[in-house]
């Protein structure tokens, strides 16, 4: 809701100067929320944006409860052999130092527990590295400490800085966004296979967002790729970090994507790329993107 007002304000700009106003205005759709973005003290992974992490996710459960038993068994045999054989329960403790059945279980056990976790597991994984067909395909390159990212085929190029405590407003973010806006973000069609072509220029770098479920390191001299799908529906803003150790301002270096539908993706291509990959109101400009269609 943060950055309502400011679109309600560029929307009352806009309706005064062109003909008929009320009725564009009310055609007009609602401003793209924050979905992707971390949550202080927060400790479940973020919504699930694409079918990538949905597996991630469900995966991710799915282990938790595996674990969480097997834990609670092994605490279990602990406080069992505490209380039976300690000194004063079992003054003259057994001798025998082989026991071929609980080695046999203690082995195959395992192993059953880890053939089943891959059965899992392995699909997720596989899913991940198959790349499919694309419907966009867009470059992005690590720098020192920024990303650059090209639509190849589309004449689209442009870098993407970290926005500053003081910058944040002027670009319609509040300061929960800091580390996480940046001047300009990845445009991307729900509802389409986007791959994303991950280098380097300097130093290894990792694209990742959270909510899509996909990390890929970016490497100089070679060109890696990850691919994801977003939910229709959920279109929103995502953010995402460098998350491989790239030097000084590692930190400093976050993704901003942006979901948005294909009609309005067309349209942001049709304009250039310019109407609304600035973010200078921290959304969509759907104001120019209404002028645009």
């Amino acid at each position: 809701m943060h950055l309502l007002t400011k679109v309600n304000g560029l929307v009352a700009s806009m309706t005064a100067t062109f003909a008929g106003g009320a009725a564009f205005a009310q055609s007009l759709p609602e401003v793209l929320p924050i979905i992707g973005a971390p949550e202080p003290g927060g400790v479940s992974l973020q919504p699930a944006a694409t079918g990538l992490a949905e597996q991630v996710v469900f995966l991710d459960n799915f282990l938790l409860w595996i674990i969480g038993f097997i834990s609670l068994f092994v605490l279990g045999l602990l406080v069992w052999v505490i209380l039976r054989h300690n000194a004063r329960a079992n003054p003259t403790p057994a001798k025998f130092s082989h026991h071929t059945p609980i080695e046999i279980t203690w082995t195959l056990v395992p192993l059953a527990i880890l053939v089943f976790i891959g059965a899992f597991s392995l699909p997720v994984l596989f899913n991940q590295q198959e790349i499919p067909e694309a419907d966009v395909v867009i470059k992005a390159t690590g720098n020192q400490w920024n990303w650059s990212y090209e639509y190849p085929g589309e004449d689209i190029e442009f870098s993407s800085f970290m926005l500053q405590r003081d910058e944040l407003e002027e670009y319609g973010y509040s300061q929960d966004e800091y580390l996480l806006a940046t001047d300009t973000a990845v445009v991307v069609p729900t509802g389409q296979n986007i791959v994303v072509q991950v280098t380097a220029s300097d130093v290894i770098h990792a694209w990742a967002i959270p909510a899509f479920g996909v990390k890929q390191d970016g490497v100089p001299g070679r060109l890696a790729e990850l691919w994801f799908n977003v939910t229709p529906g959920m279109e929103g803003i995502y953010f995402g970090q460098c998350s491989e150790l790239c030097g000084l301002n590692h930190a400093f270096m976050p993704i901003t994507v942006m979901a948005v539908t294909p009609d309005e993706y067309e349209a942001w291509l049709a304009s250039g790329g310019t109407d609304f990959a600035s973010l200078m109101d921290g959304s969509i400009n759907r104001v120019e993107l209404a002028a645009v269609e």
